[in-house]
């Protein structure tokens, strides 16, 4: 007779290519024997390290993978995709309806960005590269395109060896949380939580309870920090109305996916209520005009949260979708609000209205999420009085607001609550979190007498004889 499965000598190992000591750059591999699959294949984002990190070789070899399994379509999470197949990844990839959706915009947008900015440095003279190039094309973009393949929540997929089930994760439309394991030690379960949502938060629907399992891979972007109780259109509100009432404009950088049509969303209610002055805005991202439509299909659905009857638009807003129209913008009268990507001012159009809104003092730059280090957002929040675009230097003068409480990943408790409930997972390895926040994390899990690893970009863990051991 065999022995039961907790007892056989596993021939699993996980290894992590990125989102490890950085928020960005979710790559995770599951081996099992001969076989691979990738979990999430995320861009990093930030400063110059980690964009560069992008140029780099992956860390193992695209050919050898089965599959790649996604959790939701933010780009740390999924832009990789068209590099993966250059590199000659041959699989196909898995994620929820939804996300197999919003995923081709996002690609799209994304290589038609990199083609512009390559453009755009190499008329101007900026970049240090002769000529640049853009990271990849929107004809790489579609071959990654078109290996998507959706797969329902709660439906068993199967990859090679592997099997695996999307559980609701919130956060955005289709964001799933990755249940995994391979047939040869189906009792050991990992979890990928990808980006984990909060609960009662307008738009996206809560996450499900943590499916049972014996490893945990969980986000810790806001490991160490507790999002504050306001009711987040007051935190709007008091955000952007006296820049409004002063004849100013507002430019909101935000993530096209969610992040837009969040804010969207509160605005509209605001200015129905009076709370707000009716303004025009101006959503400068096809982007997160494309999103907002499949955002609409969806109403209604047990995808979205079933309290929304409608996702209406704007009332008056004016959608721009090509470059002339965005360059239109420059120098706008206000009031005002610009809702631009991308959300950490990494680069992209916003980056063009930053130029004229920077250095007026009638003008706001509100940020709308969290800010990487190395990022022109994480300087703004941190007091910077210049910045550098597209190779010339910019004075601040615009006032600097944070939307704090905006976030849509779970704070502290919220990833501690999900976490620890029973029965609560052997090993949880904290990703996706700068290092000072999965550390403050991890000690809370201490305190609930989970053992936790903080993995290294690059480590390779090894389960042997019933443990996880870091490989040297």
């Amino acid at each position: 007779m065999a022995p039961p499965a907790s007892s056989v000598r596993s021939p699993l190992s996980l290894s992590f290519y990125g989102a490890a000591g950085l928020v960005t750059g979710s790559r995770f591999v599951v081996r099992a024997g001969n076989d691979q699959v990738l979990v999430d294949c995320g861009l990093f984002q930030g400063g110059r390290y980690e964009r560069q990190l992008n140029w780099q070789p992956p860390g193992f070899d695209p050919r050898r993978v089965a599959g790649a399994i996604i959790t939701h379509a933010h780009l740390d999470h999924c832009g990789y995709l068209p590099r993966l197949v250059r590199g000659g990844f041959n699989g196909k990839v898995y994620c929820t309806p939804p996300t197999a959706r919003l995923i081709p915009i996002v690609l799209r947008d994304a290589a038609t960005l990199e083609e512009e900015d390559a453009e755009y440095a190499n008329r101007k003279g900026y970049s240090r590269h002769r000529p640049a190039h853009p990271l990849f094309t929107v004809a790489d973009a579609e071959l990654a395109i078109r290996k998507l393949r959706g797969v329902a929540h709660q439906r068993v997929g199967n990859v090679a060896g592997f099997r695996f089930r999307f559980h609701h994760a919130g956060h955005i439309l289709g964001a799933a949380v990755v249940e995994l394991w391979h047939e040869t030690d189906p009792g050991h379960r990992l979890v990928f939580s990808g980006d984990l949502g909060r609960h009662d938060v307008p738009l996206h629907i809560d996450p499900d309870p943590r499916p049972e399992c014996r490893t945990l891979v969980l986000e810790s972007t806001y490991g160490d920090e507790l999002h504050p109780p306001r009711e987040m259109k007051a935190t709007v509100r008091e955000a952007v109305e006296p820049t409004l009432r002063q004849g100013g404009v507002v430019l909101m950088p935000a993530f096209a996916v969610a992040r837009a049509q969040l804010l969207a969303l509160v605005l509209q209610e605001l200015m129905v209520e009076g709370e707000l002055p009716p303004v025009p805005i101006h959503i400068d991202s096809p982007m997160a005009v494309g999103v907002t439509d499949i955002y609409e299909d969806y109403e209604g659905t047990l995808e979205l949260d079933p309290r929304r009857k409608e996702l209406a638009r704007v009332p008056d807003a004016v959608l721009h979708r090509t470059r002339a129209e965005s360059r239109a913008l420059a120098g706008l009268r206000g009031p005002a609000i610009i809702i631009a990507s991308s959300g950490m001012l990494a680069g992209g159009r916003v980056l063009h209205h930053l130029r004229w809104v920077a250095p007026s003092a009638r003008h706001a730059i509100v940020l709308t999420g969290y800010q990487a280090e190395g990022t022109r957002g994480r300087a703004l929040l941190d007091g910077a009085r210049v910045l550098r675009i597209h190779g010339t230097t910019v004075p601040v003068e615009a006032r600097v607001i944070s939307l704090a409480g905006l976030s849509a990943h779970a704070d502290q408790d919220g990833l501690l609550a999900w976490a620890a409930e029973p029965p609560p997972p052997e090993t949880v390895f904290l990703v996706h979190g700068e290092p000072m926040a999965a550390a403050a994390l991890g000690a809370r899990l201490a305190d609930a007498r989970i053992q936790y690893f903080l993995p290294d970009l690059h480590d390779r863990f090894d389960y042997v004889d019933g443990a996880w051991r870091r490989r040297r």
